[in-house]
């Protein structure tokens, strides 16, 4: 096929957009030559010229359209914004951004051991009305699932809408079925959902659950024993003058977090009301002996430590007789497979937890995206970890700190002495720093002796409020030193 240049088309000046020279505009002009074909039987006549960054059909040059997609993707500029530095229209920008992401966020799934998998808040609850019907239909959920790689580096690998068994499971069927037979573990906080989307869309893995929202549970049901006790005490709701309003926030502290000195004068006060302090410090009692339990984990712990410590904390929430506190033991109860799963792995669902504060700060600056499939681009190309042209991105490789040494103390913790052990516990090594905060180490003491607080608090306070208050002082600090 034979070609030439066309008579009375010898050529023409075509101006490409280019990058500018910092913040100077560049005038490109480019002499575009037009050849035609000499073969009757093609169907294009002529054409003109074309490179790589200059495409036919295009004013744009390619490595200007890239940077403003670069500039969405990576330099946490909005659509707008790089469309204005550019001087490019809006949708340009947007569909520059949309190729750019989708080179990070289509990569190919890393191989996971323990998969996250936790719910975050994202806009507001839509309705639509059937127009047939009458009947209202959900059409946007403000819950959103997100798929992280809770061990390794992989960082956010999908995020549907909903948070339903199906969802979980609609997500799970578009990955490979020998990527998922990779997964050994699955992370997920209390949601009895997502337990069941584990066990019927990935049934080979273990389910363990976070340790935060244990301790989470058992410091939410401390707030209830007082707000509760309040209110059939005083017959109101509690008041700022109430010691036990005014000890709302410190009674949900940490023993290791507190001095004797500071432990004892949080509850004397309490202690002095009579039956509300005695009623808190057995819930609180409880709270520690699950938080005991917890502290198990990456100790190396044999089973004989882990069952004292189970039989331990029910056996003191059966004989509180506290409704809340019989609750608790009755919920861990029931999750006891899979909170003896993070016992053993120690595994927890803490990087789910730090990518969702991202997902919500990214959030603030997707308002601009008109759809939901651009907003969840957004997300997924700040949170995957896939190669990029650019370094600077966020990803949950950050290196984990060193594990502090069994002579080292953890700020805001107190160390009685020199070989790094917590009140009445046994020192820390470099194997069990990661469980320093919840290092309350079960002593020798007999539980029973642990039970019969009640019946020695009650006899403290019976005995005057004068006197009562130094000898329940000097018991609860003996009482620390034992715990």
């Amino acid at each position: 096929m034979r070609g030439g240049r066309a008579p009375g088309e010898g050529g023409g000046d075509h101006p490409p957009r280019d990058l500018p020279y910092g913040e100077r505009r560049l005038e490109f002009l480019w002499h575009k030559r037009r050849w035609w074909r000499r073969e009757a039987s093609c169907p294009r006549k002529s054409f003109t010229e074309q490179i790589p960054q200059i495409p036919a059909g295009t004013r744009l040059t390619e490595r200007l359209r890239c940077a403003a997609g670069r500039r969405a993707r990576d330099a946490g500029s909005t659509v707008v914004q790089a469309a204005r530095d550019l001087g490019l229209p809006w949708p340009v920008v947007m569909d520059a951004f949309r190729a750019a992401a989708a080179r990070v966020i289509e990569a190919p799934l890393p191989e996971v051991r323990v998969l996250g998998i936790d719910e975050t808040r994202r806009g507001r609850t839509r309705w639509e009305q059937d127009p047939d019907t009458g009947k209202w239909q959900l059409t946007r959920d403000r819950w959103h699932t997100g798929f992280v790689d809770a061990l390794g580096t992989g960082g956010l690998l999908g995020q549907v809408e909903g948070r339903t068994v199906a969802d979980v499971l609609a997500w799970l069927s578009t990955t490979p079925l020998a990527w998922r037979k990779t997964i050994r573990h699955a992370a997920i906080d209390m949601s009895a959902t997502y337990r069941a989307a584990v066990r019927a869309g990935l049934p080979d893995a273990i389910v363990v659950v976070d340790h935060f929202h244990v301790d989470q549970l058992a410091n939410k049901m401390l707030s209830m024993v007082r707000r509760r006790t309040t209110a059939e005490t005083r017959g109101r709701r509690g008041r700022a003058a109430d010691p036990e309003w005014k000890a709302r926030r410190r009674i949900l502290h940490n023993r290791e977090d507190l001095t004797d000195e500071q432990f004892a004068k949080k509850w004397n006060p309490l202690l002095d009301e009579g039956n509300i302090g005695q009623i808190l410090l057995t819930a609180w009692i409880a709270k520690e002996s699950l938080r005991t339990l917890l502290a198990l984990a990456r100790t190396g712990a044999d089973r004989e430590q882990v069952g004292h410590a189970r039989w331990k904390f029910p056996t003191w929430c059966a004989d509180s007789d506290i409704p809340e506190v019989r609750t608790v033991a009755t919920t861990v109860d029931r999750w006891w497979p899979e909170i003896a799963a993070f016992l053993d792995t120690g595994h927890s669902n803490a990087k789910s937890e730090g990518i969702n504060r991202v997902i919500k700060l990214v959030a603030r600056n997707t308002f601009r995206f008109r759809s939901r499939q651009s907003a969840s681009t957004d997300t997924l190309r700040h949170d995957t970890t896939s190669p990029r042209p650019l370094p600077h991105r966020l990803t949950s490789k950050t290196p984990q700190s060193p594990a502090p040494t069994a002579s080292s103390t953890t700020p805001g913790h107190s160390s009685p002495s020199n070989n790094g052990s917590a009140s009445g516990g046994t020192p820390c090594s470099s194997s069990t720093a990661p469980s320093c905060r919840l290092a309350i180490t079960p002593s020798p003491s007999s539980p029973r002796h642990l039970m019969s607080l009640r019946g020695q608090v009650r006899a403290q306070a019976a005995r005057g409020k004068g006197a009562g208050k130094a000898r329940s002082g000097s018991y609860v600090v003996r009482f620390c030193r034992q715990w």
